[in-house]
């Protein structure tokens, strides 16, 4: 539950142009279509697939560090773990546990025979897109759990493209689709006052001693 009165006490701190883009960003901002993000062994690539998600309006990411250890780069992902909620695991049936009671369904990024072509790809669920470590790809726990499979035609002599690449692909055009369609992509009243006050305190400098100052005023 969100502090109404605290939410307008912070926003005087902030400018009024700063405010009306938090809102004008989170109206476009999504928890619908997520990715998850397995055992990628380049950190750059990591980070580079945070950029991706709160370039195209994902709220959350999730990513799997069971192998490599801490995979995100601050200074690489320039700001965006500040804008999309990343959660983190070190086991890759925890996360899809996860986002299974969360509703989702599990889409394998992958070259795999059942795939389906990008182009021929529709939502019709919450979705959680799996994408996996350089060389290896995606791990049998994610091949035997996905609902469905995604891959992405190409027709050169490579067969593969960078992570981060892919991803981009995939939610430009997935999220251009969903925002045109009747599904119900957007954050909730709540959700959205929410994510107002994490930015709004993010944005303040000496946040803490504001809000100390708010709870002697109060």
């Amino acid at each position: 539950m969100v502090d109404n009165q605290l939410l307008t006490y912070l926003e005087t701190f902030i400018s009024e142009e700063r405010k009306e883009r938090f809102i004008s960003i989170l109206e476009m901002r999504t928890k619908y279509i997520t990715i998850a993000i397995e055992d990628v062994f380049q950190m750059h690539n990591t980070s580079a697939l945070i950029r991706t998600c709160e370039a195209f309006g994902l709220q959350e990411a999730h990513v799997i560090e069971g192998r490599f250890g801490n995979r995100l780069d601050k200074n690489i992902a320039m700001g965006a773990q500040q804008w999309v909620d990343v959660f983190r695991y070190n086991d890759t049936l925890d996360c899809i546990s996860a986002l299974r009671q969360q509703g989702y369904e599990i889409i394998a990024t992958s070259p795999h025979k059942d795939a389906y072509p990008l182009q021929n790809y529709k939502l019709h669920n919450k979705t959680a897109f799996f994408f996996g470590t350089e060389k290896e790809g995606l791990s049998p726990a994610v091949i035997n759990a996905a609902d469905r499979y995604l891959q992405i035609p190409m027709v050169g002599f490579t067969a593969s493209l960078n992570v981060s690449v892919s991803a981009a692909i995939i939610l430009q055009r997935l999220t251009a689709e969903l925002r045109k369609s009747e599904l119900p992509w957007q954050l909730s009243p709540s959700d959205i006052l929410i994510k107002r006050l994490d930015w709004t305190k993010k944005s303040i400098k000496s946040i803490d001693k504001i809000l100390n100052r708010y709870e002697k005023e109060l």
